[in-house]
């Protein structure tokens, strides 16, 4: 009998965890029964609260007026790369009367220009896509709006890119710098909602264009940090190994050997830039950096429908094309590139695009069918969108509201009330105990801190509110997605048109998600609700479908063989073998709704997003960054305990198969 054998023979102590937990719902219970006794127990007494708002305020008025001459040089210096940038792309370089000097390029010369970056990155079907997406922009008159957006994702994005590579490269090469001060910013910059980041940098730079530059870089470095920690990592032992044969200083080993070698992964890092810098800067428009998402933002103000969802489709189509070509640009093939001699012979196709954007842009001077989209070949879809949506309203008021009711009074009301009146030692005890059953006592720990400081902030209803939504929403939108899922792994054709609802939900910016659900169940909780399962289903959906595919197939083909229906291959084979993969999505589906929170405040839900709002408006540092870090701390708590649960049950799993298999 081997060791492993004889370990799994010998009798399993039992868990002091059910008791524990039994000791705990006890507790629990006293507490509720005496509740008019042990008051501070059950309501945090509000002189144990600590000013952390007006602090932090008081502490940004005064380092704005320290550093306020190297805020305005520094936008000074960005502000020269965005106007260039702009006058380029969307206005051309004016006189002081504002006559123009020279034209912006021709939309023409840019379509083909887009076509021939996706030909190089990609081959046909991706220069097809940039083609088409850029297309549709043109004709449903989004072009200007969508040249400001891309200006500002040019700059934007080579600027994330160098200080997320910067900083990777120093987290890779200093462990103990990564573990205690990188890997902690990350995770808090990660689930900081978008909105906190516009809060101080509103107060240091103002509002305009360059603010919202500064916000978005901010926001879009993080996920290169972790692409190119990940990506310096993965390099084969051997290649560095042989660096070091060769003599290679540390700086040129990375620069000349790990970099070139990991360019796959590291491209990976630019596409999930991209994909950020253009979701912020949507967000951006809030304080003036233009372009598509004010033009969403002006709609969803308006209820304008048809206008906000133009405008959002155009976001899609802009994302759609970028994320294409970054793509394929991570892919490893041979660049379309001639055999020597002078430039245009070496790349014929970047010769051929300048050649082609001067052409166009010089006939644009003189025929004003390549300056602008002549107003005969342009469409909307606008009006009919309005027009469906008014059909929906009057037919199906009654059903709508009655749906409306319903979820009000039966779910939502319910778990909020509940939430509100629980008392505040009962759900802070609860989360620090399952932290500690899930990973031991570092995780109690962190749950504990972090939660004491949403009480001690005084933010604790706000933070049930926000509870409540977020858990009823991830519970439909898991109860949705998993079903989903499996049925994308059981057919083909329904893999196929599923992935591309998935691909365009997950590229719609998040605004979008508001204006449809508005115009038909109003404002309030029902409508954030909805909006959130819309936005967070994504990963519940793609997890599922990842982890039922990842299932062994002897596996499945032995449960078959065993006279097992499809049904009960799913249920109580599949499932329960791919649950971690589905709990890392549900884990996925949590941060996602807690990111959508602060969206939802324009629909006048009471949460910490509305405090993230109302302290943009009122430019409230300390009120917008205290709420924007209870967001941050709710969505640690929770990815931690996500992420622990998930790694319990996979130890299960594994001790399961062992066992089976001995």
């Amino acid at each position: 009998m081997n060791a492993e054998t004889s370990a799994i023979l010998v009798p399993e102590r039992h868990s002091p965890w059910p008791l524990i937990w039994l000791g705990f719902f006890v507790a629990v219970l006293l507490l509720w029964l005496l509740r008019d006794t042990l008051v501070p127990f059950v309501k945090y007494p509000d002189k144990l609260e600590l000013g952390f708002a007006k602090w932090i305020g008081i502490g940004s008025k005064w380092l704005v007026s320290q550093i306020s001459f190297l805020t305005r040089a520094l936008a000074a210096i960005l502000e020269i790369p965005l106007k260039a940038a702009i006058a380029i792309l969307a206005k051309g370089i004016l006189a002081q009367n504002d006559a123009v000097l020279f034209p912006r390029l021709s939309w023409v010369g840019v379509i083909g220009a887009i076509t021939l970056i996706g030909y190089a990155a990609g081959g046909r079907r991706t220069a097809l896509t940039a083609f088409g997406c850029f297309l549709y922009i043109a004709l449903f008159g989004q072009w200007d709006g969508a040249m400001l957006t891309l200006a500002s994702v040019i700059i934007c994005v080579p600027i994330a890119v160098v200080l997320g590579l910067g900083f990777g490269i120093l987290a890779f090469r200093h462990k103990r710098l990564a573990t205690w001060i990188v890997q902690p910013a990350l995770d808090l910059m990660q689930t900081m909602p978008s909105f906190a980041y516009l809060v101080p940098v509103l107060l240091l730079f103002g509002s305009g264009p360059v603010p919202a530059l500064v916000a978005t870089v901010i926001f879009a470095s993080p996920p290169m940090v972790r692409a190119t920690v990940l990506a310096l990592a993965s390099v084969p032992a051997e290649i560095v190994d042989f660096g070091n044969m060769a003599g290679c200083s540390p700086r040129q080993k990375i620069w000349r050997i790990m970099i070139p070698s990991s360019r796959a992964l590291l491209m990976i890092g630019v596409n999930q830039v991209i994909m950020m810098t253009l979701n912020m800067v949507i967000i951006a428009s809030m304080i003036g950096a233009g372009g598509l998402g004010y033009d969403v933002l002006l709609s969803l103000r308006q209820l304008d429908i048809g206008r906000g969802t133009e405008a959002g489709l155009a976001i899609v189509m802009l994302a759609v094309a970028l994320d294409r070509i970054s793509q394929a640009a991570a892919v490893e093939r041979a660049w379309p590139t001639g055999q020597g001699g002078p430039f245009h012979r070496r790349n014929p196709l970047a010769a051929f695009g300048v050649l082609w954007l001067a052409g166009t842009t010089l006939l644009s001077v003189f025929i004003p069918a390549f300056a602008e989209v002549p107003q005969m070949i342009e469409l909307s879809i606008g009006s009919s969108l309005d027009s469906f949506v008014r059909w929906l309203n009057i037919t199906f008021f009654d059903m709508i509201e009655a749906v409306r009711t319903y979820l009000l009074l039966t779910v939502m009301n319910p778990v909020k009330q509940g939430l509100l009146s629980a008392p505040w030692f009962a759900i802070w005890g609860g989360l620090v105990l399952l932290g500690w059953h899930l990973g031991g006592r570092k995780l109690a720990l962190l749950v504990a801190v972090l939660i004491a400081f949403i009480l001690i902030a005084g933010q604790w209803d706000k933070a049930m509110i926000s509870i409540y939504l977020c858990g009823i929403s991830a519970v439909i939108a898991t109860l949705v997605g998993i079903p989903i899922g499996a049925i994308a792994l059981r057919s083909d054709w329904a893999n196929r048109v599923i992935t591309v609802i998935v691909d365009t939900l997950q590229t719609l910016p998040t605004f979008v998600y508001l204006i449809p659900v508005v115009m038909l169940f109003r404002v309030g909780d029902v409508t954030a609700m909805i909006a959130i399962v819309l936005f967070a289903v994504t990963p519940a959906i793609r997890y599922t479908a990842h982890g039922l595919r990842n299932v062994s197939p002897q596996v499945v083909e032995a449960a078959r063989a065993m006279g097992s229906t499809p049904r009960q291959i799913l249920w109580r084979v599949q499932i329960p073998l791919a649950l971690p993969e589905i709990m890392l999505g549900i884990n996925q589906v949590i941060l996602l709704a807690l990111s959508m929170l602060v969206i939802t405040a324009l629909v006048g839900t009471r949460d910490l997003g509305q405090e993230v709002y109302i302290a943009l408006t009122k430019a409230d540092p300390g009120r917008g960054i205290v709420a924007g870090l209870c967001v941050a701390f709710l969505g640690i708590v929770l990815d931690r305990l996500a992420a622990a649960g998930a790694r319990l049950t996979h130890e299960r799993l594994g001790l399961a198969s062992v066992a089976a298999n001995n």
